[in-house]
C-alpha cells in the first residue's frame, strides 16, 4: 500500500521545533497500518528536518547554539548574500542536517525511541510556511 499526503506547516521561528505531532495527523491512516516506512520530506533548502530527543527544552537551544556558531551570519567569505545575511548560512545549516528521514511504522504507530521527536529546524530568521511531503509504504491492518 501506498499513501502520500502533503502537509503546510505553519511559519515558525528560527530555532528547533518538534512536529511529530504535524506528522502524525498529517498520515491519519497511520493507525490502521500494520508495518512499513513512513519517509518524510521537506521541499525547503533553508529549513530542514532532524531527529532528536524530545523531553528537554534546553536540547533545542543547545542546538541552536551550537548552528549559529558553527555556521555565523557574518562571515566574510559569503558570496551568496542576495537574499539576505541569513541565507547562505540556512544552506549551509539545511545541508548539515537533513531533508528527509526515514521512519519504520509498527502496529500502527512510528517506532520513534522512548526520547526521540521529529523536528523541523527553521533556519532563517524571518518564519516561513514549510511543506512537507509524507510518504508510507507498507501493509494494511494494526
Amino acid at each position: 500500500m501506498w499513501i502520500q499526503r502533503e502537509i503546510t506547516l505553519r511559519p515558525r521561528p528560527r530555532g528547533f521545533h518538534l512536529i511529530t505531532r504535524d506528522v502524525l495527523e498529517g498520515v491519519p491512516e497511520l493507525g490502521g497500518l500494520r508495518a512499513g516506512l513512513l519517509h518524510v520530506f521537506i521541499r525547503h533548502t533553508s529549513a530542514s528536518l532532524t531527529l532528536n530527543e524530545n523531553a528537554s527544552p534546553d536540547v533545542r537551544d543547545d542546538f541552536e547554539s551550537w548552528f549559529n556558531e558553527a555556521v555565523p551570519e557574518d562571515a566574510r567569505y559569503w558570496t551568496h548574500t542576495i537574499e539576505g545575511p541569513d541565507d547562505m548560512p540556512a544552506h549551509i545549516k539545511s545541508a548539515l542536517t537533513a531533508t528527509s528521514l526515514s521512519i519504520p511504522v509498527k502496529a500502527g504507530r512510528m517506532l520513534l525511541g522512548t526520547w526521540q521527536g521529529i523536528y523541523l529546524v527553521e533556519h532563517r530568521d524571518r518564519p516561513h510556511r514549510r511543506e512537507v511531503v509524507l510518504h508510507y509504504l507498507g501493509t494494511l491492518g494494526g
